[in-house]
């Protein structure tokens, strides 16, 4: 049952009562959003690691497991939410540098996190993965300002490369790394 590392999003998942107990989780520190202050930079957690941060917002754990161990083999640190409430509260906590979130989640979806960002000035960039196959979603999520629309399941290559053309344009040099402020 280990990551998968070529494709990802076939099977869904049930979300459990259980998985939601943190905000946000990072993988070996295993902060939870709730259960610390803001941090005192803005660029917050980035800035202290050295690497570009990632809010995976997704309710797939298998997904979310998968992306994390892509990513940070990728040189980027990753944080998780389990839904748009933490996801929302995460991004305020931990300004992150890129967010992965998915459309379909309980409590709150993908949609309603794109609205509450769209006219803030420091919201960061998005890239939506969705099983969905409906063409007007995506235009709707394009509206909202979507970096990228990635359909799942797909190849991991595929999401890498759409990271690393989202934080190259936004801080320059190899990918994981932060520019020099």
């Amino acid at each position: 049952m280990g990551p998968r590392s070529s494709a990802a999003g076939s099977g869904s998942s049930t979300p459990s009562g259980n998985q939601a107990g943190s905000a946000a989780s990072s993988g070996a520190g295993g902060s939870a959003a709730s259960s610390h202050p803001a941090p005192a930079s803005a660029a917050g957690v980035a800035n202290r690691s050295g690497q570009k941060l990632i809010l995976v917002v997704d309710d797939d754990r298998e997904m979310v497991d998968g992306l994390r161990a892509v990513l940070e083999r990728h040189g980027y640190r990753v944080i998780h939410a389990h839904d748009g409430h933490q996801g929302k509260q995460a991004i305020y906590l931990h300004r992150p540098d890129l967010v992965i979130l998915d459309m379909m989640m309980p409590r709150m979806g993908g949609f309603p996190v794109l609205e509450h960002f769209r006219d803030k000035k420091d919201a960061p960039p998005i890239i939506m993965i969705t099983a969905n196959e409906g063409s007007r979603h995506k235009a709707y999520a394009e509206y909202l300002g979507v970096v990228d629309y990635i359909r799942k399941p797909f190849a991991m290559e595929r999401l890498v490369e759409a990271v690393n053309r989202v934080l190259r344009g936004s801080g320059g040099g190899e990918p994981g790394q932060t520019s020099a402020s």
